[in-house]
């Protein structure tokens, strides 16, 4: 009796042995499929933002006359406005100012040294908001504010 009791405990030790590491088996498959549909969710939304960000570039290229204007109504003494468009950043405002913009950079009458930002809020739909943009970043040569 003793040995049949055995064999019948370790018959049913491997059933759910078995059982255990079948269910572990599915419990990893379901889990892999989850992980492919985040990381495709996560690059769905990189590209939605990547392409959203290439729209913004665009439509500020087609306005960039109004960020010269601006950056030209400065001081009478800037004569031209080069835009550094690789320069070109998205930003939140931080703690204070919770808002998106995007931060313009470039020079001024072809001087290598000499620099200026301005800044663009980027309105809730993610167009840009070009009558409230500003000079986030006065004009200077060399690190020097220019006058």
């Amino acid at each position: 009796m003793k040995k049949r009791t055995k064999i019948i405990i370790a018959v049913i030790a491997s059933i759910v042995a078995l059982v255990s590491i079948g269910g572990c088996a599915m419990t990893q498959k379901e889990s892999n499929k989850q992980d492919k549909k985040v990381a495709s969710s996560k690059k769905e939304i990189t590209d939605d933002k990547e392409a959203i960000k290439q729209k913004q570039l665009a439509y500020l290229k087609e306005h960039e006359q109004e960020i010269i204007d601006l950056v030209k109504a400065q001081s009478p003494k800037v004569e031209s406005v080069q835009i550094d468009w690789d320069q070109t950043q998205w930003s939140d405002g931080g703690l204070t100012t919770p808002e998106y913009y995007m931060n313009v950079y470039g020079r001024i009458n072809h001087i290598e040294e000499s620099g200026w930002g301005v800044d663009i809020p980027i309105n809730e739909d993610n167009t840009l908001n070009m009558d409230e943009m500003y000079i986030g970043s006065d004009i200077n040569i060399g690190g020097r504010l220019f006058e």
